[in-house]
């Protein structure tokens, strides 16, 4: 640990930092105006990397190097206003999570078109002409593309600054980061305006992509790894917040710079691996700004919109006619193994299912009802999954024992992470969400002794009177139903309407004497421990678990399944976990483009259906009834 070592680290950290602060500024100025949260963004970033690599290829080595690096960006750019024009135009109105459901759709095509035009291999670019060598720093060699790295960001901050402040257009893009409805109201075509700033954040996106040919090879994966990054960039440094998001970049990319520094240290006769809170610094950071400051370093607290969003529907109760309707399905399920051949896939899927339900109404009980737009509920699916399977490996303790204490580490999780996430609202509560289930699985990741680390644990399987014909089935069954139907009694019992009063007016719930805080607390431990539940079933129907079960993308295919089912019907969550996981496995054996046809069909689902199917299975039947009672009232 040298001076010299120090300083080429935070000049490391410099450059990703302007790299990181292009994709986050993009992002940044399309939430301050359209209010959209573009999980698509890193699919910008990953098609700028990729296309800034194909225009070197077809005009040519040297020559074709710097022009590509203006070129890409400018296609990405012109991408990004197609899609706002054909799909974000059309469901500007729609919740913000049906925008977010829209914009995850549009990540799984873009991946598999990539995948498609450049295949699965990594892509390495050439080096920069004029700057393929090194510069010597304190007897160490610095690259200098990196130099003119760190020189970008700043340049692009100013570039910005000026556009925003001495046009009129950056007049306008500012008015409506802070009140776009009254921007509206002046007759400014509001249409084009976020056409151009969709665009703009696009370009952005592509350019830090560009960039980054001759550091890093294009891949597949970039999209998901890269939106992590801004998200805790744009969080961080205030929703909006051009310099805020700069001073973030900065602020993240040096503590890793520095935790690459220090090595392994140790700290009271105990080695601390800094590089490895590589992973999770960036979470950390952002927990503890969203904690201390809900709306970042440098920005301001969101104005309430004037414009009205859709009604939240009621829920209702299930009559007569609905309640024998699920009895007969779940009677029907449980005599399917007798139906079917022993061993059938058709179980083995609908265990799958059965979890998947679990998971999801377990979600949509404080996503619906609730309110709290969680974007890291596969923290607690997974805490229930390692805490079932650490009890069956490690302590030999019997699969009903691990059943029966999983959920409770899971509900542990939810009751420590639920207190803090219950103070906020909005993105901050959506991205807090986030950061704890980042912070969880880091240390599942890491924890090599204990976790297994990336391996996970193997060899969970159930026993063997219960493995034995269709005996697992019928337990998940069995244990799903009871979950989901104490979910429901849940919703309709006290805390579920205190929990709809908060979600409707906090301030007229706190005002008759409902404590918010506590309700919503109570019901976030609730859906810890039956996410949990979910995840224990799941340890063993796998025989294994790994960190990706902590992962963002668990957290997505709940989101996924709540919204393609109904956010606002009881069914909701079950429908979409059916749906989606039928999609899932019958594409995914179909084609090897499954991600794209996925991601299609659920863009059409959002655009035809955005209820959910249930929401719009609920809507024609009332539309039937009417027309019917409107043909009995007629002479």
């Amino acid at each position: 640990m040298d001076f010299s070592g120090l300083l080429v680290q935070l000049l490391n950290g410099l450059a990703g930092a302007s790299t990181l602060f292009l994709v986050a500024a993009g992002l940044s100025l399309i939430f301050g105006v359209l209010r959209v949260v573009n999980f698509a963004h890193g699919s910008l970033y990953m098609l700028g990397l990729y296309g800034a690599y194909t225009c070197v290829e077809q005009l040519g080595g040297a020559l074709g190097f710097w022009p590509a690096l203006l070129l890409a960006p400018l296609a990405v750019g012109l991408l990004g206003a197609a899609v706002e024009v054909l799909l974000l135009r059309r469901i500007y109105r729609a919740p913000e999570l049906l925008q977010l459901l829209a914009t995850f759709a549009l990540v799984l095509v873009i991946k598999d078109a990539a995948l498609w035009l450049w295949g699965p291999e990594e892509l390495f670019g050439p080096r920069a002409p004029g700057l393929e060598g090194a510069v010597d720093l304190l007897g160490r060699r610095f690259p200098a593309y990196d130099l003119f790295l760190i020189a970008v960001g700043p340049l692009v901050l100013v570039l910005l600054t000026l556009l925003l402040t001495r046009t009129r257009w950056g007049t306008l893009v500012r008015a409506a980061t802070q009140d776009r409805e009254m921007v509206g109201a002046l007759g400014v075509n509001q249409a084009w305006l976020f056409t151009s700033v969709f665009a703009l954040g696009a370009l952005l996106a592509g350019l830090g992509g560009a960039l980054q040919l001759p550091r890093e090879p294009a891949s597949l994966e970039l999209d998901m790894l890269t939106i992590g990054a801004a998200f805790v960039v744009v969080v961080v440094g205030g929703m909006g917040s051009l310099p805020g998001a700069f001073v973030a970049a900065l602020v993240i990319a040096e503590l890793k710079a520095v935790c690459i520094w220090l090595g392994v240290v140790e700290v009271a006769g105990v080695e601390v691996a800094f590089p490895r809170l590589t992973l999770v610094v960036e979470f950390l950071v952002m927990a503890a700004v969203l904690i201390w400051r809900p709306w970042g370093l440098m920005g301001r607290p969101q104005a309430v919109a004037r414009g009205v969003g859709t009604p939240e529907a009621p829920l209702r109760q299930a009559g007569q006619g609905a309640t024998a309707a699920w009895c007969a399905l779940v009677l029907a399920l449980a005599l399917l193994p007798l139906a079917v051949e022993p061993g059938s896939y058709a179980t083995v899927l609908l265990t799958d299912i059965a979890i998947a339900a679990l998971f999801a109404a377990s979600l949509h009980c404080i996503l619906g009802p609730g309110g709290l737009h969680s974007f890291g509920h596969a923290a607690y699916f997974g805490l229930g999954a390692y805490g079932a399977a650490l009890l069956v490996r490690w302590l030999d303790w019997p699969m009903g024992t691990a059943l029966l204490l999983g959920p409770l580490v899971a509900a542990a999780g939810a009751l420590v992470y639920g207190w803090f996430c219950v103070r906020l609202s909005g993105v901050s509560l959506t991205m807090l969400t986030l950061a704890f289930a980042q912070i969880t699985w880091a240390i599942a990741y890491q924890w090599d002794g204990f976790t297994g680390g990336s391996n996970g644990i193997t060899g969970v399987w159930p026993p063997q009177w219960v493995a034995q014909g269709a005996g697992f089935y019928w337990l998940v069954l069995a244990l799903a139903v009871a979950g989901i139907y104490l979910l429901r009694r849940m919703l309709f019992a006290p805390l579920g309407w205190a929990l709809r009063a908060a979600r409707d007016s906090a301030l007229r719930a706190d005002a008759i004497g409902i404590d918010v805080r506590g309700v919503q607390w109570a019901a976030f431990v609730v859906a810890g421990l039956l996410a949990g539940l979910a995840g224990a079933l799941y340890v063993f129907s796998k025989g294994s678990v790994a960190p990706d079960a902590l992962g963002v993308s668990r957290s997505v295919d709940g989101l996924v399944m709540v919204l393609l089912g109904g956010m606002q019907q009881l069914a909701g969550p079950v429908v979409g976990a059916g749906v989606f996981t039928w999609l899932h496995d019958t594409v995914a054996r179909s084609t090897d483009y499954w991600r794209a046809l996925l991601g299609g069909i659920m863009l059409l689902l959002v655009l035809l259906f955005p209820q959910g199917i249930s929401g719009f299975a609920q809507m024609w039947q009332t539309l039937a009834a009417i027309k019917n009672k409107a043909q009995e009232g007629a002479p």
